[in-house]
């Protein structure tokens, strides 16, 4: 809090941000960091165990076997959630469980369990989409934009602007 602002607030204020400062808990940011690392890590190494599967055992190559690999992945913590697993997961790791695409998936399906008493499509169709909508419209958007940017330069490497 800025000097200014302390001043501003009375005796009684003062000292109850004082009180509530010396109550707040410490947070182990590097633990949790670490745990977001080591989870986020396993999560990807079991995306790369799972294409090697499908490279493997099935005629996938490297660069096929990533839409089936995805598929698997939501699939698992769909499942995961589901069973309530993902959401303890989450809960101590953090950010490492919430980054990869199966974080993304696992909110989907919490939000579609929460509103499943309302209903199937005022329920778990609307809602379960509240936050997929912001996501895919942001996904689409910045994908237009890299588009444009990369056109507009291969454009300009093309006319003999690159030197």
């Amino acid at each position: 809090m800025s000097d200014k602002k302390k001043k501003k607030m009375t005796p009684t204020q003062q000292h109850y941000h004082v009180f509530a400062k010396g109550r707040e808990p410490k947070r182990p940011v590097f633990r949790n960091c670490l745990k977001a690392f080591f989870v986020g890590g396993t999560i990807s190494l079991l995306g790369q165990c799972i294409t090697t599967f499908y490279m493997t055992f099935f005629p996938f190559t490297e660069k096929t076997a990533g839409d089936p690999t995805v598929a698997t992945l939501i699939f698992l913590s769909t499942l995961l959630t589901g069973l309530g697993v993902y959401d303890r997961l989450g809960q101590w790791a953090g950010a490492g469980s919430a980054v990869p695409v199966t974080g993304f998936a696992n909110t989907i399906a919490s939000a579609a369990i929460d509103y499943r008493s309302e209903g199937f499509v005022l329920g778990v169709g609307s809602n379960m989409f509240k936050l997929a909508g912001p996501v895919i419209v942001f996904g689409v958007f910045s994908a237009f934009v890299v588009a444009i940017v990369k056109t507009v330069w291969v454009m300009w490497l093309a006319g003999g602007g690159g030197g």
